[in-house]
């Protein structure tokens, strides 16, 4: 079996988000899609599908487990796609994910480049009623790191994480997670994610940074740049941050520059009466390829 390697919210190789991608998976179990995934070691590995209701089916799996949604898998797995000229004469299709059927757009742009523009689900937040000290150990920080002005809230536009505002760009540099103290901390919901931020960033076109230490259940530890958190922190700072905004917020989010794999993702916040919609860009990058067998023996 192939798995491609496709970094996402990049256009430099080994940069961005690495996605793995199988294309024609209809043939896969769930047991071999999560088995594939294990072995192929990308944070999100996305398999492809028929569908009877949109153009496309993605699943994804991290090594440890499924999720319902990965925002960087989608843009790596559409960009393929178009690079093998699927899709190539649509502006739009649809897919269907656990999450729900969602609009994508592809622009192509000058150069032969392509942006890549996902609908993600409705964004949802929920009250966390942990104990913020605890909170604060376990990703190597204080109490006194965590900004008072701000929420900290579950917060979800297809998959949930525990948004974080940190008051501090430094305090980033020093963050240390031990994800598998995150169940017994987040007790309303034990599988989601952890997703510290602030309003600083390294870069001067970007409006938000934020490092996403991974669920306790999936198997790794950190996602570089994340598709789905980076779209609910564009709800978040429409909702909390900048609330007096009626229409149309658009921002940047940095990510991945503590792991030397900075990647960029364009979010743009629409609010129809008084419910967001959410929306990510980026483009990606062919990495590479890995050839994996299901006996446990790679080719």
């Amino acid at each position: 079996m192939q798995v491609y390697q496709y970094d996402a919210f990049s256009n430099t190789p080994n940069k961005g988000n690495p996605a793995g991608v199988v294309f024609r998976a209809d043939g896969l179990s769930e047991k071999e899609m999560q088995e594939t995934a294990n072995k192929a070691g990308f944070n999100e590995t996305a398999f492809l599908l028929k569908s009877e209701n949109a153009d496309l089916r993605i699943r994804y799996f991290s090594p440890g487990t499924e999720m319902d949604l990965c925002g960087h898998a989608t843009v790596a797995s559409i960009y393929a796609l178009f690079a093998r000229n699927e899709f190539a004469e649509q502006k739009s299709i649809l897919i269907e994910t656990k999450a729900g059927i969602l609009p994508i757009y592809i622009q192509a742009l000058p150069g032969g480049d392509v942006q890549i523009t996902m609908q993600q689900a409705t964004p949802d937040f929920r009250e966390f009623n942990g104990s913020l000290s605890e909170l604060a150990a376990s990703i190597g920080l204080t109490k006194e790191d965590i900004d008072d002005q701000l929420p900290v809230l579950y917060g979800s536009t297809g998959t949930w994480t525990l948004l974080i505002p940190i008051k501090s760009l430094e305090a980033f540099k020093k963050m240390e997670p031990k994800n598998q103290l995150f169940p017994s901390i987040l007790k309303e919901m034990p599988r989601a994610s952890v997703h510290p931020f602030c309003l600083d960033a390294y870069d001067a076109s970007a409006d938000m940074h934020g490092r996403h230490f991974s669920s306790a259940y999936s198997g790794v530890v950190e996602d570089p740049v994340t598709g789905t958190a980076s779209g609910v922190m564009g709800a978040y700072y429409a909702q909390f941050v900048k609330p007096q905004r009626k229409d149309q917020l658009e921002i940047v989010v940095e990510q991945g520059d503590e792991m030397n794999k900075d990647g960029r993702v364009m979010v743009r916040v629409i609010n129809k009466d008084e419910q967001y919609e959410v929306e990510i860009s980026g483009s990606a990058v062919y990495v590479g390829e890995k050839h994996i067998s299901l006996d446990g023996k790679k080719a």
